[in-house]
């Protein structure tokens, strides 16, 4: 039986919408960060537009140790303010009018939290190239961007007109974050490098990247006119990775097919090299997967499939739709960024190589469930669901595909996802209702029983002659999943419940199994 996990008053602060929170909506920030290589020192301004809900006079801000709030000034007037451990209450002196929108000036400073494996594990990562020139990238999903700078740090709340990042560091270096590069200004020993995102973003998506990067780039024609595509490697990998990002362009066309147009044309869309394995950052998509095909050169489903892409490209690209253009409003919720994400795996081959390829790689990698928690964490505390998020989560949609029959209707639920939910925080309930209204099926037992237990239906059945019998097992109540079974390499519906049901066939049945792409345990019973 799984232990309840006790949670704390920090837990409460970082997960919920807090009464301190919930009053303003954040605009816009406006960040400004000089970093200092040698020392792994940063300092920094966020200026915050925001607008008012309603009329409160404390506002909840987010840093996380060792970093410091410096001073907080508004108007022109320095703030006072408490903390509780990350969590800082700002006693705010200018009125604040309903509907007004106001600005927020935080600086800030300090050493930030070293990565201890990223990106799993995130924070900064202080590393050298081969030529010893400094290499430094963030990578916070997990962690909180306000392991670095403060911010409200929850996903419910994006800012709407989307932020700044200005980054200056050493002249030798270049820097580089989302959106778009609209300004350099060089100093006698620095270079500022200005980046501006006109969309929505999520916080963790905010990412900073400094090497001895050289950048070149191509122009796509997608669904929405011509998309810029960037690449920004460090100098000695340039011919490789012309070689190996011709699968970015490739990508695009598969996923604009499957999820609709890209969801960030206005920001462009990048890839940039990192010395960590890679993350999501929105238009600024990180890279770190040693120009190989596979996840560092394996192919997680064991059948070869996973060999005919680079990994990191195509999963880390997905999320731009799910996870960046759909973003989860709690992180209990995260199985929305992965379990779509790990299933664009799929639909990659299945553009490229064909439906069968796709399922042979989404059932290969279920050798990777340990059905260890459920997918959907507790909500409000700032937990995650299973890592089975990634491939149960697949493997869920891929049986959906199975059961809604109809390739063209499922590709347009996909695509409707992105349109209904564009550029939007949204919950686990709402998608799951959208795809069951969608679909035409009443789905509220399917999810219960795969989002929010670990249990996986098992398919009993027994074999007379030319009948079979069958039953579901290890289900919640109600539960009741059409699935095909193959009888004598016949495909056959059968429509299983929790007590058992005899079918009669005009032909004696040899050998009977389930289907491989319902996600379903089955056992022949004497």
């Amino acid at each position: 039986m799984l232990q309840a996990q006790e949670f704390t008053r920090a837990d409460t602060l970082r997960g919920s919408i807090t009464p301190e929170r919930a009053w303003w909506d954040v605009l816009y920030y406006d960040l400004d960060v000089e970093v200092f290589p040698e020392e792994k020192f940063i300092k920094g301004t966020n200026i915050i537009t925001y607008k008012v809900l309603r009329k409160e006079d404390v506002m909840q801000i987010d840093l996380q140790a060792p970093m410091q709030l410096d001073s907080i000034v508004q108007d022109g007037v320095a703030l006072s303010f408490t903390s509780e451990g990350a969590a800082h209450f700002i006693s705010l002196k200018q009125k604040q009018k309903k509907g007004s929108q106001q600005q927020l000036e935080l600086y800030f400073s300090g050493k930030p939290q070293e990565a201890k494996n990223a990106p799993w594990d995130g924070g900064w990562s202080w590393k050298r190239d081969n030529n010893d020139n400094h290499f430094i990238a963030t990578s916070n999903q997990g962690i909180g961007s306000s392991i670095w700078w403060p911010n409200k740090d929850h996903a419910y709340d994006e800012p709407d007109n989307g932020a700044r990042i200005r980054i200056t560091a050493p002249k030798s270096l270049t820097s580089v974050a989302n959106g778009r590069l609209t300004k350099i200004i060089e100093d006698a020993e620095t270079t500022s490098y200005e980046w501006k995102v006109s969309n929505p973003i999520n916080n963790y998506g905010i990412n900073i990247n400094i090497g001895d990067y050289v950048n070149f780039k191509e122009k796509y024609e997608g669904l929405k006119g011509y998309l810029d595509m960037d690449y920004w490697v460090l100098r000695d990998n340039l011919e490789k990775a012309k070689e190996q990002f011709e699968q970015a362009p490739k990508m695009m066309k598969a996923f604009e097919h499957w999820f609709g147009p890209y969801p960030f044309y206005e920001d462009s869309f990048k890839l940039v090299e990192v010395p960590y394995l890679g993350m999501e950052h929105q238009s600024s998509v990180t890279y770190g997967n040693r120009y190989k095909n596979g996840y560092l050169g394996r192919d997680l489903s064991g059948t070869g499939w996973g060999l005919k892409f680079d990994f990191i490209i195509i999963h880390e690209a997905g999320h731009e739709w799910f996870a960046n253009n759909i973003t989860h409003i709690d992180v209990a919720d995260m199985w929305i960024h992965e379990g779509f994400t790990a299933y664009s795996e799929g639909l990659y081959l299945d553009y490229h190589f064909g439906k069968e390829a796709a399922a042979q790689y989404t059932i290969g990698t279920r050798r990777s469930i340990r059905n260890d928690r459920p997918l959907i964490g507790t909500y409000n505390v700032h937990q995650e669901g299973s890592s089975d998020m990634y491939y149960k989560g697949a493997n869920i949609l891929h049986t959906l595909r199975q059961l809604i029959e109809d390739d063209e209707k499922w590709r347009d639920i996909l695509r409707g996802l992105n349109k209904e939910f564009y550029h939007q925080t949204v919950s686990s309930k709402q998608v799951e209702t959208y795809i069951s209204e969608l679909s035409g099926i009443d789905l509220t037992e399917f999810w219960e029983q795969y989002l929010r237990t670990t249990n996986i239906p098992k398919v009993e059945y027994k074999i007379d002659g030319k009948n079979l019998s069958f039953r579901y097992t290890n289900i919640v109540e109600g539960f009741d999943m059409p699935i095909i079974i193959v009888l004598n390499d016949k495909e056959k519906w059968i429509f299983p419940e929790n007590g058992w049901k005899t079918l009669s066939y005009e032909f004696k049945i040899e050998n009977a199994k389930v289907k491989r792409d319902f996600y379903v345990d089955f056992q022949q019973i004497d």
